[in-house]
């Protein structure tokens, strides 16, 4: 996701690189060679010492988000944290405190809010096209068999990363996103396919949305699929099924389902950073902020607590 933030920012017409960190020094070098960035380190706070840098992406193991962008907040940088923001509620909150405090701008990366179809989804529904939604489903579908990440940190048998919070944040903000907070889940998982991951690599999960609508959320990181992020979107005069990586979006209205041709954009990181930068640059509030990531947070532990307990599990309020 670093190589994707570098050419999201290398095609701004407003930001130029000036630095990156890679723990492979080298890797660091040819990075900053390739993007003609002046700054090449292996420490992160070599960055924020640079008087010229307005914006620090981190995208780093979920578990070093809160440290590295508490720090460059205070250094006085604008943050665009990848997604999850964190692993917990605790670093969250952290995380908003210090947005608060030093008033930069702190974006999540959740990208599905950029993906096309799904743009074109929730302005379809916001305009009443299939009337007053009731029912929502996402899927996060990713067989991670050969995407361990660097060192295998995301299957660290210490660090556990649950895959729900991990991956499946994507489609749980995507349902927030449309649907609004949910209050309630109800999750089952098991671990079937990625025996040699230390976590259940499967979930099922159900919510109760504040407005009354249900929500259901699938997340597999073992299924033997094209990795996918299929939606469907039920209202009560017709119904939408969309996607991250299909040229088009589907709607009914009855018996039969019209196409609307879409651009594919799974991983929209360009127009996340040109929204960061138009947010600074017009100084105007960020949607995907520090509540708003911690928010998808709190929903997402409350399935993978309940698919511990076998109860319905609150969600933590922000």
């Amino acid at each position: 996701m670093g190589g994707s933030h570098l050419v999201g920012y290398r095609n701004n017409p407003a930001t130029r690189i000036v630095g990156v960190c890679n723990l492979d020094e080298k890797k660091a070098r040819e990075k900053a060679k390739e993007f003609g960035a002046i700054i090449a380190t292996s420490d992160y706070k070599d960055l924020l010492k640079s008087k010229d840098i307005d914006i620090i992406s981190v995208a780093t193991p979920d578990y070093f988000h809160c440290e590295q962008s508490v720090a460059a907040m205070e250094a006085g940088k604008n943050v665009l944290c990848e997604k999850p923001m964190a692993p917990t509620l605790e670093d969250c909150r952290k995380m908003i405190e210090t947005a608060e405090k030093t008033k930069r701008k702190f974006m999540v990366g959740q990208v599905c809010r950029f993906a096309p179809g799904f743009v074109k989804t929730k302005e379809l529904i916001g305009s009443g096209e299939i009337g007053e939604l009731f029912l929502v489903e996402s899927e996060y579908a990713h067989n991670y068999s050969k995407v361990g990440g660097v060192g295998g940190w995301r299957k660290d048998p210490i660090k556990l990363r649950e895959p729900f919070l991990g991956g499946g944040c994507h489609v749980v903000d995507l349902l927030r996103w449309i649907a609004g907070d949910a209050e309630e889940a109800f999750a089952y998982s098991n671990h079937r396919c990625l025996l040699d991951w230390p976590v259940d690599d499967a979930t099922m999960a159900v919510f109760k949305f504040k407005n009354g609508i249900i929500g259901k959320v699938m997340v597999s990181i073992g299924c033997l699929r094209p990795y996918t992020m299929r939606s469907v979107f039920y209202g009560t005069k017709g119904t939408i099924i969309s996607d991250n990586t299909s040229l088009t979006i589907s709607i009914s209205k009855g018996k039969e389902f019209t196409s609307i041709p879409v651009d594919i954009a799974s991983h929209n990181v360009g127009a996340e950073i040109n929204e960061l930068v138009n947010c600074i640059l017009e100084d105007k509030p960020v949607i995907t902020d520090a509540r708003e990531g911690a928010k998808t947070v709190a929903t997402c532990l409350a399935a993978i607590e309940s698919a511990k307990t076998g109860k319905p599990e609150k969600v933590e309020k922000i």
